[in-house]
């Protein structure tokens, strides 16, 4: 099923958290909307499920406007970050909920039946007599995105379903949720906060502030290609150093690196922790070592420039640097952005 939503709007009060948000997702995709706290996309998550109606634009589910078609009717599975589980009703229970007062009426050897198999799909065999309070967290995650799955959605809805997890379990329902989807091919749309998430996850990133997209496109695009200083910071540790363009060059504090399309003028130059280095020697960016952080990969290294600038570097875990030391930060790769 294909959502398409054109230019929707959608205002609480006198706030706009959605302004004018065009947006396609493509049937079977799987698409993160991702932004910081207030950026709009939850709202318009709750938008797509009919949970909130837009105050502009329109939402299409295939041809078929569905713009004001009330939630019950949209043919949506909802997973929320809290699993939303009746306590009282045992795992099986809660997933022939939705099954059970639908319109479309099963009788119960089918409702038990796609329960069974819907328990075989989250890899939950054997715990179906057992109460939501009996389970992990990861588990009734597992049972949530089951129920919403038991209606036959022709669209799954996520939002931050991993926020109330640890990493480690987040990291394993990231890999699992990514072979469901690519075994039962549901267009999907998910909410997270967790640029790591999102990246792992989607097929498509849409990054939003402040109630309007800023960049889309696939994980490679959006972390290789960002196309402002936001979408920069926003994925993953920046540095940022003061730069002057001039001639298609850029020079920051002794470094210097390409930036070709940049007007001549005031630049800031930024550059991931992984595309730093540091040497005894120059050319490159002054500095010295006031932090090493060990890591179970490498070494990050904190290293402050003449004019009193922070910069993070990430180094192999054999190299020997310590804090006090002096040399210099050279560039691996930076991006450019004119001020």
């Amino acid at each position: 099923m294909k959502i398409r939503l054109d230019h929707v709007v959608k205002t609480f009060q006198t706030f706009r958290a959605v302004k004018d948000v065009s947006l396609e997702i493509e049937s079977g995709e799987l698409v993160a909307l991702l932004g910081p706290s207030g950026s709009g996309k939850t709202t318009i998550l709750r938008m797509v499920a009919g949970l909130e109606f837009a105050d502009g634009g329109h939402i299409y589910f295939g041809d078929q406007d569905a713009t004001d078609i009330p939630v019950r009717d949209r043919g949506v599975g909802f997973v929320f970050q809290h699993y939303a589980l009746f306590p009282h009703m045992t795992v099986a229970q809660n997933i022939a909920f939705g099954m059970e007062v639908s319109k479309v009426k099963r009788d119960k050897a089918a409702i038990h039946a796609r329960v069974a198999e819907l328990l075989r799909l989250v890899r939950l065999e054997g715990l179906g007599e057992r109460f939501p309070a009996q389970i992990s967290g990861g588990q009734r995650q597992r049972v949530a995105l089951a129920r919403a799955l038991a209606v036959d959605p022709k669209v799954l809805l996520l939002d931050e379903p991993f926020g109330a997890l640890d990493a480690n379990v987040r990291r394993e329902l990231r890999r699992w949720l990514r072979e469901i989807h690519s075994e039962l091919g549901i267009t999907t749309l998910f909410v997270t906060h967790d640029q790591e998430e999102a990246l792992d996850l989607a097929d498509r990133v849409v990054i939003l502030k402040d109630g309007h997209i800023v960049q889309q496109g696939t994980p490679e695009e959006v972390c290789r290609e960002p196309k402002s200083a936001f979408v920069m910071k926003f994925l993953g540790d920046a540095n940022m150093l003061p730069a002057e363009v001039r001639d298609g060059r850029a020079y920051a504090d002794g470094a210097v690196i390409d930036a070709a399309g940049i007007a001549d003028g005031k630049a800031e130059l930024y550059a991931r922790p992984v595309d730093l280095d540091w040497a005894a020697g120059g050319p490159g960016i002054a500095a010295n070592i006031s932090r090493v952080m060990d890591r179970p990969g490498g070494r990050r290294v904190v290293a402050t420039t003449e004019r009193g600038v922070p910069l993070e570097l990430d180094l192999e875990p054999e190299r020997i640097v310590k804090a006090g030391d002096t040399g210099y930060v050279t560039l691996r790769r930076a991006t450019v952005f004119a001020i």
